[in-house]
């Protein structure tokens, strides 16, 4: 059992964080009056969770169940409209942009709401996605490897991007040209040596992967693997251990 300033600590910050992000939590919170709110949550804590560790596993599993749930693949669209519209999508309901072939960009407002014209485009092809930031997993990119024309896609700091959802690009070797995965930070140079697969790429952005030891050596490895693209990211001497005479 948690000692009780601990827990008290936990619930107030928790309660800070506004009812948007505890809607789960806070249904049983009275409308007005901060004291009446306070006494409210923290009844609530007291009645579902005994110790701080309850409480931390709750909010948890409702975090992983929110990403799943943002992951999902929206198959009866794609029935019916095809797997550039489903796509589309997807990308916009997690919060980024796409470009139709020949269209100017699309991406939802601070809101999540973004206008439903895109649903004409039902033939056209997809050729670019900013999901930028956005949650996506290896389950979403089942709605993203279906879109074979995709010649750029940015997955910049993107927190569940990891090494098993790079072994997954090769599906779109045949059109991809542009890649960036700059603050992933999920991604190592075990990732990043699946990538040999993407010999159309001609620009790959790994800057700032703090996962990967040698971004040095890393990136001198990756212009091997992809002779034709331009690497962007760390210098050829970072985390390289020079000679006396270089370090002089």
């Amino acid at each position: 059992m948690a000692a009780p300033r601990a827990f008290l600590h936990l619930a107030s910050s928790i309660w800070k964080w506004g009812p948007r992000d505890i809607r789960g939590l806070s249904r049983t919170v009275a409308p007005e009056g901060s004291q009446r709110k306070g006494r409210a949550l923290l009844q609530f804590l007291a009645d579902h969770f005994y110790d701080v560790e309850a409480l931390r596993e709750y909010l948890f599993r409702k975090q992983v169940l929110k990403v799943h749930q943002k992951n999902r693949s929206f198959t009866h669209i794609k029935e019916q409209y095809g797997p550039y519209i489903a796509g589309a999508y997807f990308v916009l309901k997690q919060g980024g942009a796409v470009k139709f072939q020949g269209q100017e960009w699309m991406q939802s407002n601070g809101r999540g709401r973004f206008s439903l014209d895109f649903f004409k485009f039902q033939a056209v092809p997809v050729e670019a996605v900013d999901a930028s930031g956005c949650a996506i997993n290896y389950q979403g990119l089942d709605n993203l490897l279906a879109l074979k024309e995709l010649q750029s896609l940015s997955l910049q700091r993107c927190p569940h991007v990891d090494d098993w959802c790079l072994s997954r690009l090769h599906q779109l070797a045949g059109s991809l040209q542009e890649l960036s995965l700059a603050g992933c930070p999920q991604v190592s140079e075990r990732g990043l040596a699946c990538l040999h697969h993407l010999q159309k790429l001609r620009r790959l952005d790994i800057s700032d992967l703090p996962a990967v030891s040698n971004p040095g050596l890393t990136r001198i490895l990756v212009e091997e693997m992809l002779p034709n693209c331009e690497v962007l990211g760390a210098d050829w001497a970072q985390g390289l251990k020079l000679g006396p005479e270089e370090q002089s």
